[in-house]
């Protein structure tokens, strides 16, 4: 198991944590996640956790939160969206709507994902995100700190340079409990209706909004890239 880059991250943690209060983890319970938790965990750094519950999540996925609350001894904060915009999208567009037009899934993301999301960080100095420069081309410049202007935050990426391979021979090494999804293929885990799992030629992010043109990039609004 190679430790410099095991130790990389940790470096970049605590850089994070350094920044002394306001310092929080996004986490969506995907692989990638459950990695940074367990590092955060095992090295006792004082990280506030939280998650985006949208509402059409995987079963698997809300299950793992308690799975993991339980073998971390942590709280993951659960941050819903607004009712009442989730109802007037839904009136307007329809339950499935995000399927109609790129326009109409981004607003869908905007309200159940996007939202929240800035709501989580108000006052907020640190944010700790799971993006790594393999998961697709639209990251591959990322950088291991960088300001955030629309959320006016620093964010930090400490599994920038993880390989998948690497990640999953980790989670195995540390028995970190992971989604059972990601062994049926879903590299990417994201809301139900808009995540397939991938076939063996496929990028890790192409179950994401797959329906979408594949030569655009796969993000959802959280993240700028």
């Amino acid at each position: 198991m190679n430790t410099n880059i095991v130790n990389e991250s940790i470096a970049i943690l605590r850089k994070a944590v350094s920044l002394k209060k306001g310092i929080v983890f996004s986490t969506s319970l995907g692989i990638e996640d459950q990695v940074i938790t367990h590092l955060i965990c095992k090295n006792s750094l004082p990280v506030e956790f939280f998650t985006l519950d949208t509402g059409r999540l995987f079963p698997e996925t809300l299950n793992l939160i308690r799975e993991t609350e339980n073998t971390y001894q942590i709280k993951i904060k659960v941050y819903y969206p607004i009712t009442e915009e989730v109802e007037r999208y839904v009136s307007i567009n329809g339950i499935n709507g995000f399927y109609e037009s790129k326009a109409q899934r981004l607003q869908c993301c905007e309200i159940r994902k996007v939202s929240s999301l800035k709501r989580a960080l108000v006052g907020k100095n640190a944010w700790i995100t799971g993006m790594r420069k393999e998961q697709s081309e639209n990251r591959s410049d990322l950088k291991e700190e960088e300001m955030d202007e629309v959320n006016n935050i620093r964010k930090f990426h400490p599994l920038i340079n993880w390989k998948r391979d690497f990640m999953l021979r980790y989670v195995i090494n540390e028995a970190i409990p992971i989604n059972p999804l990601h062994h049926r293929g879903f590299n990417s885990i994201g809301c139900a209706p808009c995540t397939r799992p991938i076939k063996s030629y496929e990028k890790e992010r192409d179950g994401r909004w797959w329906w979408e043109n594949e030569l655009e990039p796969k993000e959802c609004g959280l993240h700028a890239k």
